[in-house]
């Protein structure tokens, strides 16, 4: 016996409704969140500059085409390349990523919301020369924070109350829905194109998270955000085209999302869209650790500095109790082997074993040079961690939001050292005024290893104002930002 299944167009659900109302609608006004924007778009940048000096990310950037210039198309800051809006988004999207040093957002699901600055930023500085050429005005950088905001609350928000991973997606789809709503806007779609748009974002083939865990774990990490914000730009001209969307894509029964990939469930909300995530973003200033693990690694740094006064070295420890919460447990807690970069900054144990022996974690730390230490797996091998169930709910309070780790250290003459507990990382909204400084001060880092003084210089007098920024065309910063 069949079943009937009608025929007749649903109305579009009301997920899509809400995400394209908002970025239709909602005016910015939080003064903190189109600052936080400001600070995030100069450091989401700066990571994109480190990347370039690693060989393993340069070699993925590029036309398809090798020798390829696309006349008024997107160039790759840090770079002589010039290229359609999708690869270029992509180009963006893999260098802010690399390194896993930009923003994070941590709730039931984790994702780092500034991955979307590869869609925003390509297209922006695409539009910009396209309408230079025609005789039109180009888009303001102002105009990039808004697309932020809006991409961060879209992404953030979603991820609030829907854990992706716990059905093995990754959160890079969060990326493709958001980058294809504000980049759709940019493009001056029209509210049902938008829907169309945000409709086929989530009808696409999501990433598994395969990429992320053991024994798999592997480099695609770097590039899934590029990828996602890159085809939510190919989705959005997709859709400008006048292409139908699907407007029951999540609640269809058996065919939609909620079915086939979200085990039968439907998205929950803690809050309507407006610009709390990027009020509320995590920044990573110190360490390019997964974020779960940045207050172990202040806690082993502190350590590192107890030892040192003590006259002891790594080797008079005899084991290492990490307390933690859940998702630190869940996601980067690894014992065995780990076999590559990647492996290693998902790893909690090796973040830990690097600062207690060397005083320091940067992203060279994480190469085969550093990881060879034999003294770094005979660290790993003395820790154990622990769940502090306190400790999870506070992660996931949205008061708190807190990320806390304690470290106690046994040393091998029965010494227990004084435990050190660090809740809220210097990239947390508790400790902005501390890190925002720190925070200019790795950008100035990041603009000298890829550009002369004279460049760098002009950069600073142009990105650190705020007012200068925001009134800038966009091709003219990105101009700015090229070899």
């Amino acid at each position: 016996m069949s079943t009937y299944i009608s025929n007749e167009r649903p109305e579009v659900d009301q997920v899509i409704k809400d995400i394209v109302d908002y970025v239709v609608h909602y005016k910015v006004e939080s003064p903190v969140a189109w600052r936080t924007a400001f600070y995030c778009f100069l450091d989401t940048m700066g990571c994109g500059f480190e990347a370039l000096t690693y060989p393993a990310c340069t070699k993925m950037l590029g036309p398809v085409v090798p020798g390829t210039v696309v006349p008024h198309g997107a160039k790759v800051p840090g770079t002589a390349y010039q290229l359609d809006p999708i690869q270029a988004a992509f180009n963006i999207g893999t260098m802010i990523r690399w390194l896993d040093f930009n923003d994070t957002w941590l709730a039931a699901e984790w994702g780092h919301p500034s991955d979307n600055l590869g869609g925003i930023l390509a297209t922006a500085d695409w539009l910009s020369r396209t309408r230079i050429a025609n005789g039109e005005e180009p888009l303001k950088a102002k105009e990039l924070l808004e697309a932020m905001v809006m991409a961060h609350e879209i992404q953030g928000v979603l991820a609030l109350e829907n854990s992706f991973n716990k059905v093995g997606l990754d959160h890079v789809l969060l990326v493709k829905v958001a980058s294809t709503a504000v980049v759709g806007k940019m493009l001056g779609l029209s509210y049902d194109e938008l829907v169309n748009a945000v409709s086929l974002a989530f009808v696409d083939g999501q990433a598994l998270r395969t990429y992320r865990h053991a024994p798999n774990t592997g480099s695609r990490k770097s590039w899934a955000a590029g990828d996602a914000t890159s085809r939510a730009v190919k989705l959005a001209l997709i859709a400008k085209t006048g292409e139908m969307g699907y407007p029951s894509v999540l609640t269809a029964p058996v065919w939609g999302f909620y079915a086939v990939s979200f085990q039968g469930k439907a998205f929950q909300f803690q809050r309507n869209y407006g610009s709390y995530v990027m009020e509320n973003v995590l920044f990573k200033i110190s360490f390019p650790a997964e974020f779960h693990a940045q207050t172990a690694v202040e806690a082993a740094m502190q350590l590192h500095g107890m030892l040192k006064e003590l006259g002891k070295t790594a080797d008079d420890i005899a084991q290492i109790q990490i307390r933690t919460h859940e998702a630190a447990i869940r996601i980067i807690d690894k014992k065995g082997p780990l076999h590559n970069p990647a492996d290693r900054d998902h790893c909690l144990q090796y973040m830990v074993a690097v600062p207690l022996l060397f005083g320091r974690l940067t992203a060279e730390d994480y190469e085969d040079a550093v990881a060879n230490h034999p003294q770094i797996d005979v660290l790993r091998a003395k820790m154990s961690c622990l769940e502090d169930t306190n400790f999870t709910e506070d992660y996931h309070d949205p008061e708190k939001r807190a990320i806390a780790n304690a470290l106690t250290i046994v040393l091998n003459d029965g010494t227990v050292l004084p435990e050190v507990l660090v809740e809220y990382p210097i990239g947390h909204p508790r400790r902005r005024e501390e890190g925002i400084p720190k925070l200019i001060e790795k950008y100035k880092r990041n603009l000298k290893r890829v550009f002369a003084e004279k460049q760098q210089q002009a950069l600073l007098q142009t990105t650190l104002d705020y007012d200068t920024f925001i009134a800038l065309d966009v091709h003219t910063l990105v101009d700015m930002m090229v070899h």
